[in-house]
């Protein structure tokens, strides 16, 4: 049998209603976490209309490897992010772009963008501008330092962000140098909250039948990313360090090394860690007096750590799984990505989606992971090649007349 699940249109067409089928959204955003935060509302039923720079496009178009590298039609790293969108590519620093802007946001719910504070402001495309012509629009700013600050107008990126936020400093190996994580974990959380900001503010709407600005920040999300770490600091001036795949108030919560690979062990309570220990036959250790609360065991991490160390590493990581298994204590491999999506239950729960492109090439994705009772959250169409929508956009969406929609693309105003 086969483990992808295969979407196409033809596949989705029974999705006949999505809470936000009603939603235009006009996507001025490129890179991740504009892209993401669009994609979750893109797969909720809004329609989203990308706007991309001629020419060039979206910067992860560019970012190998390619989907196919015969002919390097799409990267892998804009698949991820882009599905359920029509691409248009629009040169609006020309007034007549700028025009064919102001006609799309008439249309529009919806706006978000990521561009350096000001800079839309100057193209005359800012939300005191455009607040005037569509009262009803929620405008959607993700930065890398907000509006406000002294680093307000300095560019800013996931890796920016999370050096400057603390995440880098307390990743990585316990002594060992800072780490980046292996993901854009702070593009991740900004494009969450900005999507569930964008729907409080639809919410909010429906109550008043106005818009509002809305705006979104990496460092500011990064920095209320340090949940605990942050407060260990703000209330006892406590500085975060790095503890390798350890924990710092839990213990054991950490990766052990078997004798193939890696497994995780996450002993939240006293009830787990004495279940780990009966499961691994050393019940000496959940009665140890050094080790018998959390608070104990964290004070004496090094001493413990050390006594549990040779009973992971004499085993295969599948010999520990089935010793683990029927305990209470959490438990799980370190997979590598190929064992991930090779696993038995990832498989059965549907999570990877399967179609083409408009030319044919396969595209590969993990889809929504969220599933609703009612509603319908899909793959509906796959990533678009630069531009693929420009016509179909100005020709339904804005009812322009051919001679005008021509007159663009000669003068290099669509494309």
């Amino acid at each position: 049998e086969s483990m992808w699940k295969h979407c196409n249109k033809q596949s989705f067409r029974f999705y006949s209603s999505t809470a936000l089928e009603q939603i235009k959204v006009l996507d001025l955003t490129r890179l991740v976490a504009g892209p993401l935060c669009t994609m979750i509302l893109s797969d909720l039923g809004a329609k989203i209309i990308k706007v991309e720079v001629p020419g060039t496009g979206d910067e992860s178009r560019n970012w190998p490897p390619y989907l196919n590298s015969d002919n390097k039609e799409m990267t892998c790293y804009f698949a991820s992010l882009n599905r359920n969108k029509k691409s248009i590519c629009i040169n609006f620093k020309s007034d007549d772009g700028i025009k064919v802007m102001y006609d799309l946001v008439e249309k529009c719910d919806v706006l978000v963008e990521n561009f350096v504070p000001g800079k839309l402001d100057k193209l005359r495309l800012g939300y005191d501008q455009l607040k005037a012509k569509v009262p009803r629009l929620i405008y959607c700013s993700l930065t890398g330092f907000g509006n406000q600050g002294p680093y307000k107008f300095k560019p800013g990126l996931d890796v920016i962000a999370a050096s400057v936020g603390g995440l880098w400093q307390i990743t990585g190996p316990y002594g060992g140098e800072p780490c980046k994580p292996g993901v854009a974990m702070t593009d991740i959380a900004t494009g969450l909250y900005a999507h569930g900001a964008i729907l409080a503010a639809l919410y909010e709407r429906n109550k008043t039948g106005k818009g509002q600005k809305i705006d979104c920040n990496l460092l500011s999300t990064q920095v209320a990313g340090l949940i605990n770490i942050g407060s260990n600091y703000l209330n006892l001036n406590i500085e975060g360090k790095r503890y390798g795949t350890a924990h710092e108030s839990i213990v054991p919560m950490q990766a052990f090394q078997t004798s193939d690979g890696y497994i995780t062990i996450a002993a939240a309570s006293n009830a787990q860690y004495t279940s780990l220990c009966k499961q691994l036959n050393v019940e000496e250790l959940a009665v140890d007096e050094r080790f018998k609360t959390n608070e104990l065991r964290v004070k004496n991490r090094d001493i413990l750590i050390e006594l549990l160390k040779p009973y992971f590493r004499k085993r295969t990581t599948a010999e520990l799984m089935k010793i683990l298994d029927g305990g209470s204590c959490p438990f799980g491999p370190v997979n590598t990505i190929e064992q991930v999506f090779n696993d038995k239950h990832i498989k059965e729960i549907d999570l990877v989606h399967e179609t083409k492109t408009s030319k044919g090439t396969r595209v590969r994705m993990v889809g929504p992971p969220v599933v609703y009772s009612v509603s319908q959250n899909a793959v509906r169409s796959p990533p678009p090649y630069l531009g693929q929508h420009t016509r179909e956009i100005l020709t339904q969406e804005l009812k322009y007349p051919e001679p005008l929609i021509q007159k663009l693309y000669e003068e290099k105003v669509v494309q």
